[in-house]
This record gives structure tokens, C-alpha cells and sequence, in this order.
């Protein structure tokens, strides 16, 4: 999810074109909306770009290590073919908290990559991002199914355009590992917890966990609290109607502490999980 924040310079062209991808946020304090949008369509390589030389862009997104490394490529081929000075700031774990201190100095970046719909929605209400303009929406109607759209609205508003979607909900697993182990598919939890500890005795770590990365390990909350909460607590809990003491998110965390306090179930242990990066979480 591609977010523009509040910025004295005229960059909505390049954000627009910048976005072709996750989620596109479009702040509030940025220029006029001339320019193309590349929301699909052709190739990267067959889309012509405008002219943006003298521009400078910042952007921004919680990405740190190989896919930092990767995203900085892509802004640099991005300069090579407009001509505009890109800079990219990891915004840390904690994108809502950075960028709102940013907006409050007066210095926010002009580009966020954000991961959540909450969050560019939280954006949009305080203010701190901007419609997309009439070229941008149109592009985005043009390119992208009605959900997709209202996954990126507010209050019937456009403010972001999808670049990229993940599905993180998945257990990738070693086969070698998990034949030599006799391990079974589980179909519960506690059946995941027994068949971990089946591979584990074996001689391999059960399961790796990119810690590094935060986002990983609230993916890892959330999927244990909709499963057992449910969709209706889980998005209560999305708009602070429940507290975070409530039972329910002390019942997740307590499940998950069943396999991440557990020896032997996580590689490296606790401490050796909170110092491995994702991509290497998946080495």
C-alpha cells in the first residue's frame, strides 16, 4: 500500500507513478495531479515515465535488509528513467508512529508503503493523507476490481492504490525434514505443537520465525486471535472497542507462547528468532 504524506514540493506525479503496485496513499500538501498513472497493464520496461528532473522524492516503508535492498534497486532504475532524486527511510516497525511524528515536524516523507488498511485509513481521517485526484481515480477504476478499490477508500474516498499482496498466511515446510521425521500433516494446533516437537526430536529445528521483523510477528497474533476470537472481536479489538487485556488477546498470546517458549521449536531460540530477518527467517 503506496501512501503520499503532506509535502511542500509538486510530487503527485511521481507518486502516482510510483505506486504502481501495493497500497498507494496520496497525503495531504502535495501538488497537482498531472502526470500518468501505471496501476497494471503493460510491462514496467513499455511504460513511459514524465519527465521529472529537478524533482525530489522521499519515500518510505518498514522494509530493512535484502528487501530493502531490492526496493532501493527499484528506486534507482526509477530516478534513471524520470530523472527525479529518490530517497528511501525505514519508517521501522511502527509506520502510523513515524510518520505521524514526521507530519508533526513538518517533514513527512511523500511516499508510504504501508502494509495495513487500518492504518491508511487512520491516515486519511487525521488528515495526514490526501484523495487521489481525478487522473489517479481513474486509472485505478480502469485497472483494479471494486474491492481492491475499496480496500484503498475512505468514507467512499480513494487514497491508496494495491502495488503488491501477500499470502502470509501459510506454513512453508522442509520435506526432507518432515519425511525423515514421519510427521504428519496437522489439522490443529495442538497436533502442530506435537508433529513440531516430532521434527524437532529429529535432529531439526521445527519452525523459523523472522523476529527481526516485526510485521511477522503480529502476522503470527493475528492469525491465532481470528482463529480462535473469531471476525467479530478480531475487528473490535482492529478499532479499539476491546482493550488489549482482554481474554481473548491474553488466550493468543498464550498460544503462541506454547510454541515459542517451547526449547527446541523455534531455530535459534527466543533470542536467535528476534535477531533473524525474514528473508533469512526463510533460509
Amino acid at each position: 500500500m503506496h501512501v503520499s504524506l503532506p509535502a511542500k514540493r509538486s510530487t503527485r506525479a511521481a507518486v502516482a507513478l510510483l505506486a504502481a503496485g501495493a497500497l498507494m496513499l496520496t497525503a495531504a500538501g502535495c501538488g497537482g495531479d498531472d502526470g500518468d498513472t501505471v496501476s497494471g497493464g503493460p510491462p514496467p520496461n513499455t511504460v513511459k515515465l514524465p519527465n521529472l528532473k529537478g524533482q525530489k522524492l522521499q519515500v518510505t516503508a518498514v522494509w530493512t535488509g535484502t528487501e530493502q535492498e531490492n526496493f532501493t534497486k527499484v528506486l534507482k532504475e526509477f530516478e534513471k528513467r524520470t530523472g527525479a532524486k529518490v530517497s528511501f527511510v525505514p519508517s521501522g516497525d511502527d509506520m502510523a508512529g513515524f510518520v505521524g511524528s514526521k507530519v508533526a515536524g513538518g517533514a513527512p516523507p511523500d511516499v508510504a508503503m504501508v502494509g495495513q488498511v487500518g492504518v491508511m485509513r487512520e491516515f486519511a481521517q487525521k488528515g495526514w493523507a490526501k484523495p487521489l485526484g481525478a487522473e489517479a481515480s481513474a486509472e485505478l477504476a480502469k485497472n483494479y476490481a471494486k474491492g481492491w478499490q475499496d480496500l484503498g477508500s475512505y468514507e467512499g474516498k480513494p487514497y491508496g492504490v494495491y502495488f503488491k499482496t501477500s499470502n502470509k498466511s501459510l506454513l512453508w515446510y522442509n520435506t526432507s525434514a518432515f519425511d525423515y521425521a514421519g510427521a504428519k500433516v496437522p489439522k490443529t494446533w495442538q497436533e502442530f505443537l506435537a508433529q513440531a516437537q516430532l521434527i524437532s526430536d529429529s535432529g531439526t529445528d521445527a519452525v523459523a520465525i523472522g523476529g527481526q521483523d516485526g510485521w511477522t510477528l503480529t502476522d503470527w497474533f493475528e492469525n491465532v486471535y481470528l482463529s480462535q476470537a473469531g471476525a467479530e472481536k478480531y475487528d473490535q479489538l482492529a478499532q479499539h472497542k476491546i482493550k488489549w487485556t482482554d481474554p481473548s488477546v491474553k488466550k493468543a498470546l498464550e498460544t503462541l507462547a506454547e510454541l515459542w517458549g517451547t526449547k527446541g521449536l523455534v531455530a535459534g531460540g527466543r533470542s536467535g528468532a528476534l535477531q533473524t530477518a525474514f528473508p533469512d527467517s526463510v533460509t
